[in-house]
């Protein structure tokens, strides 16, 4: 098999990343656009060490669960040609054959999925600047694509993007990256952080950007922790399980404005009585909602990122004590027995150091929340050779028409 080669398939399963896996005399093949059991020409995009990726340019034999979509390409779409039902399935799937695969281990049965509505369900998102328009990417390319058919953002979020590229046409070109917005449950707030190229002038920005349907504006180049206010607050709030959540347009939230209830509730019911530590404890949406709906007792939250960190100290209030240190180095300093320990590690997981030292507390209870199943398995796999073993999983699907899913996995010891 060479690039541009075409060839009839059958796609067998699917692959954690959105494709599927098919075979051709005997390799195996990663197809997008395409469905298990679907039979598919596809073409050839590339190869490596024996194993090929692919594109379906037509669907011989067609799934009952295939449905008309606007662009599978474009980012956060790469599901959307499918029935939403059939997505849970393949996602519980998905789970599955990455525990088999990574971590040696056999789940008890499918994992259930919680669904979510797919329109407009995102209340965080990064879109990309290039040639005065704003959008994201298809995926593995830097060309823009619309975001606006993929259904992820709200009608009155696109429409502001709109309003926003008409506004910007105005700025020197070349100065703005990336558009991050961040809003509320109900979209009554919502700023955005543009990222700057290096040494960038943003002088001119804090007029274009106070367009309707924002409530603040902040600019920084890259990855500059200094952050220049444009105008308004870029901070969002919302109340979710009791507790008070402010937080800055550039800290991480879950992204998943009709989920984010439910698997909070249901990390506060996995949590034991007694003292717990929340490790990436962001703006403090678990430690804080435990604490709210279960006093489990003692709790500290931990959290290195300053923006993230800044919001959790104002939205603790004294009700916790938080710690601002990378978690690396509070776990290699603390080793105090505390009931739970709960993580929500970035895609990438916990580093082997911080998973070790996490392990030497010896909490009976360990609730590990992950977006990313390849790197929960990985992890999952030292933890039951330490001696834990898993006693609850359930996953939420925060990126729906997407492959990706929230899965919140109990450990006991």
């Amino acid at each position: 098999m060479v690039r541009g080669d075409r060839h009839r398939v059958t796609v067998e399963r699917p692959a954690a990343g959105g494709r599927m896996i098919a075979r051709h005399d005997g390799a195996i093949v990663f197809v997008s656009g395409a469905i298990p059991g679907e039979v598919v020409d596809i073409e050839i995009e590339k190869v490596q060490r024996g194993t090929a990726w692919a594109a379906t340019r037509a669907v011989v034999d067609r799934s009952p669960d295939r449905v008309d979509a606007p662009d599978g390409a474009c980012g956060g779409s790469v599901f959307a040609h499918i029935a939403y039902q059939r997505q849970r399935w393949l996602k519980s799937q998905i789970i599955d054959d990455a525990f088999r695969r990574i971590g040696r281990i056999t789940l008890d049965g499918p994992i259930d999925v919680a669904a979510s509505p797919v329109d407009g369900y995102r209340m965080r998102a990064r879109l990309h600047m290039r040639d005065g328009r704003i959008g994201f990417f298809r995926e593995a390319t830097h060309a823009l694509c619309d975001p606006g058919p993929t259904r992820q953002l709200r009608d009155d979020t696109v429409s502001m993007i709109r309003r926003l590229e008409t506004a910007l046409s105005a700025a020197p070109a070349g100065l703005i990256r990336e558009v991050e917005i961040s809003e509320n449950l109900d979209a009554t707030d919502r700023a955005i952080h543009l990222e700057l190229h290096p040494d960038a002038e943003p002088s001119s920005l804090t007029s274009l950007v106070q367009v309707d349907g924002l409530t603040g504006a902040t600019c920084a180049p890259g990855d500059d922790p200094r952050t220049f206010e444009l105008f308004g607050s870029p901070i969002v709030s919302d109340r979710i399980g009791g507790a008070q959540l402010d937080r800055h347009v550039r800290s991480f939230f879950q992204g998943n404005r009709y989920l984010i209830t439910p698997c909070t509730e249901w990390v506060s019911r996995l949590a034991d009585q007694g003292p717990l530590v929340d490790l990436y404890a962001g703006v403090g949406l678990f430690s804080l909602t435990v604490a709210r709906l279960r006093g489990a007792g003692e709790i500290t939250a931990v959290e290195g990122d300053p923006f993230a960190a800044r919001d959790l100290k104002r939205n603790a209030s004294g009700a916790i004590t938080v710690i601002e240190l990378p978690v690396e180095q509070y776990v290699h300093r603390s080793a105090q027995p505390v009931a739970t320990t709960i993580v929500d590690p970035p895609r990438t997981g916990m580093s082997k150091e911080a998973l070790a030292r996490a392990m030497a507390i010896r909490s009976p209870r360990f609730i590990y929340v992950s977006c990313d199943v390849a790197t929960l398995a990985r992890d999952a796999r030292v933890l039951v050779d330490a001696g834990y073993r898993i006693a609850s999983a359930r996953a939420f699907d925060m990126f729906p028409n997407t492959a990706h899913v929230e899965t919140v996995m109990a450990f006991a010891r």
